[in-house]
């Protein structure tokens, strides 16, 4: 077999995984990218948001506004949605506050079926958009289950409500490792970190985690994605690992006699290593894997 033929084979075999693996469309979600997803190959994340907005009849908005190049980054996204072949899609080029109070950008946002959020630095996204009436309004569409919003990396960081504004990483955790700050408050039980393995971040998460046990730990990996369903399911899609810290029963040594670099003790912790098809229950903190005999 020649190397075109096994190429040909190969590009094949990965449009059939894709067409069988892909969600039903318009049904909406929240997907958390954990960044450096596929954008030139088999995409098979990009699809599934591409889907989800409503396929050929999809209007995708993207906004590139954590970019420090959004002009570039949303040229990006725009031409893979348009090659797609979605019915619309628009890029909102945000430089100052005031836009998310423009009538017609609101008008543009009860139009689109679909948001993406590209990566950058969260806090420059936040301070642009969160508590504008334009973020407000997307944030109420999407729990209202009438739009599918999709952030990869800094874009990710935004959804829950505490969020990780920065940090350190390869330390044993403290709390002087983590940045915290306000998100948007999308699914606010979760604290998300994204490039979870390549920037070995476990212990920035469990800092966090540490600050706020009320709160999930979600940790996602390069070219995966958290996909949550609207009953509070999440289902791992990609080539990496979602990891869940869920701090339900833990104890931990978060006195203010502790100093901030100081470790911190973390007893009765439960951590999830979700893979590709995976499912987790949000409100039942309860896996579920084919792979291992866990059925829902």
């Amino acid at each position: 077999m020649t190397a075109h033929s096994e190429a040909s084979n190969m590009q094949q075999l990965e449009s059939q995984f894709l067409a069988e693996s892909l969600p039903q469309r318009l049904k909406t979600a929240v997907m958390a990218i954990g960044g450096a997803e596929d954008r030139v190959r088999v995409r098979h994340i990009l699809h599934t948001f591409f889907e989800r907005a409503g396929s050929t009849n999809a209007r995708i908005m993207i906004i590139p506004a954590a970019s420090r190049d959004p002009e570039s980054m949303g040229r990006i996204y725009q031409d893979i949605f348009e090659d797609m072949e979605a019915a619309a899609v628009n890029v909102l080029n945000v430089r100052e506050r005031e836009q998310g109070e423009d009538p017609l950008l609101l008008q543009h946002l009860e139009d689109c079926t679909g948001v993406f959020i590209s990566g950058g630095d969260q806090l420059r996204l936040c301070a642009l958009l969160a508590g504008t009436t334009f973020m407000e309004n997307l944030c109420s569409l999407v729990r209202q289950k009438q739009i599918t919003l999709a952030g990869t990396s800094a874009g990710a960081a935004v959804i829950g409500h505490h969020m990780i504004a920065g940090g350190g990483s390869g330390e044993f955790p403290n709390r002087s490792l983590v940045e915290m700050s306000t998100g948007l408050g999308i699914i606010p039980e979760i604290i998300v970190d994204q490039h979870f393995h390549k920037r070995n971040r476990l212990c920035r998460l469990l800092s966090a985690v540490a600050a706020y046990p009320e709160r999930l730990g979600v940790g996602i990996d390069e070219d995966t994605c958290a996909l949550f369903e609207g009953d509070g399911l999440l289902q791992v899609i990609g080539k990496g690992t979602v990891t869940i810290i869920d701090p339900g029963k833990m104890v931990s040594s978060t006195q203010p006699d502790v100093e901030a670099s100081e470790p911190l003790s973390l007893h009765n912790l439960r951590l999830h290593i979700l893979s590709h098809g995976d499912r987790y229950s949000l409100p039942k903190r309860k896996v579920y894997s084919q792979r291992v005999g866990l059925s829902p």
